[in-house]
């Protein structure tokens, strides 16, 4: 479970956006990572065992994203994530391949799992084993253990068919997707209740099939 005080500190960040504010709430801040850090390390050996490849000597400290902003090349120059965003990842050959997401905010927290905006020889590797393996895919994401908690995004995806593809692909709008991820809701009622860990225990067991299809697509 997340204690109250950890959302109440992303709300606090989100409605005091400014570097002074910080200074002064250091120690909010602190301690609503250690909170966060707390509830990964208790994912870490329930995810490792749920998808082998998923290293058991993972770092919790390491999966908590960082919560200062890059505003570089962004309109929005609030200095900080109003989130603290979780990343279970397996490393590949080029890198970060498919992965688990755990996204913590108050009224929009989430998990997901999936690939999101792969490099185009990937996406192309992934359009094609759905087409080659359409069956075995449908059965994943059309099972009612998978549609009772996912839903696939369609945030990322093209406006005609991808190159190559017939637009009365009976699958085209699976194959249009820039992005393939699953996405679980969860109210910030779910987020404090001491049955979290074992909540999200079942959706990565649910979720896992549909990571290791798009890994096997893109595998050498």
């Amino acid at each position: 479970m997340i204690k109250p005080e950890t959302l109440a500190f992303l709300s606090a960040v989100a409605a005091n956006n400014n570097r002074e504010w910080f200074a002064l709430n250091k120690e909010f801040y602190e301690t609503a990572k250690a909170d966060v850090i707390r509830l990964v390390d208790e994912l870490i050996p329930v995810l490792a065992v749920v998808d082998p490849r998923f290293p058991l000597e993972t770092q919790a400290k390491k999966c908590v994203m960082r919560i200062y902003r890059d505003v570089r090349f962004s309109k929005n120059k609030d200095p900080y994530k109003n989130n603290f965003g979780i990343s279970f990842s397996v490393k590949n050959a080029e890198g970060k391949g498919p992965e688990f997401y755990l996204h913590l905010q108050p009224g929009n927290s989430f998990l997901a799992g999936g690939y999101w905006m792969p490099e185009a020889p990937l996406l192309k590797k992934i359009r094609e084993e759905i087409d080659y393996n359409t069956s075995e895919f449908l059965e994943i994401i059309e099972a009612k253990s998978f549609t009772e908690l996912f839903s696939l995004s369609t945030q990322d995806t093209l406006k005609k068919a991808p190159k190559g593809y017939d637009p009365e692909h009976p699958q085209i709008d699976l194959l249009k997707l820039k992005s393939y991820i699953a996405v679980l809701p969860l109210t910030d009622a779910e987020l404090l209740k001491p049955t979290l860990v074992n909540h999200l225990k079942k959706a990565f067991t649910v979720i896992y099939p549909f990571v290791r299809f798009l890994r096997g697509a893109i595998a050498p």
